[in-house]
């Protein structure tokens, strides 16, 4: 803590995965909607959502977690969903080790090794991929409040809390 206020690495822990959360709302509730009332395909429902997911995650990001870094143009959204793609493999690869490389096909299997053990190494990847490849903290276009960038007077400093 620094001044009764979390430490810059663990600010960006919260508001990275509070801003994860808001994505998977939407993403699921989007999937809910498409699947069931708008009576689309499985396939198609989830490619929607997961964009809508997408992009609700970025906004979040670059509107909080990061806001201190403006990369410009769309190539970061670009780059964002790409990161984003890989967590998404990341689960899918789990399933299909689990589910047909190892024959745990029961429900409770796919459950653990998809949305526990792919999520959890999909979390991983794309926290490393939103902070590295994304939202550059060497791109600051100026201090934040409170922010270890303030506190060096403007010089972006390491993450390391």
């Amino acid at each position: 803590m620094v001044g009764g206020r979390p430490a810059p690495a663990r600010r960006e822990l919260i508001g990275f995965a509070a801003v994860g959360l808001l994505a998977y709302a939407a993403d699921l509730g989007l999937f809910t909607v498409l699947r069931g009332p708008a009576g689309l395909g499985p396939l198609t429902a989830k490619a929607l959502s997961f964009v809508a997911g997408c992009s609700v995650a970025y906004a979040g990001n670059a509107l909080g977690t990061y806001r201190h870094t403006r990369p410009p143009g769309l190539r970061p959204y670009a780059v964002f969903f790409a990161v984003n793609v890989a967590g998404a493999a990341v689960q899918l690869l789990c399933l299909a080790v689990s589910h047909y490389g190892l024959g745990l096909t029961s429900q409770r299997a796919d459950t653990v090794s998809g949305a526990g053990i792919g999520m959890a190494l999909a979390t991983v990847l794309r926290f490393w991929g939103t902070r590295t490849l994304v939202f550059r903290t060497g791109e600051a276009t100026g201090p934040v409040p409170g922010s270890r960038t303030e506190e060096t007077g403007g010089r972006v400093g390491s993450w390391t809390g």
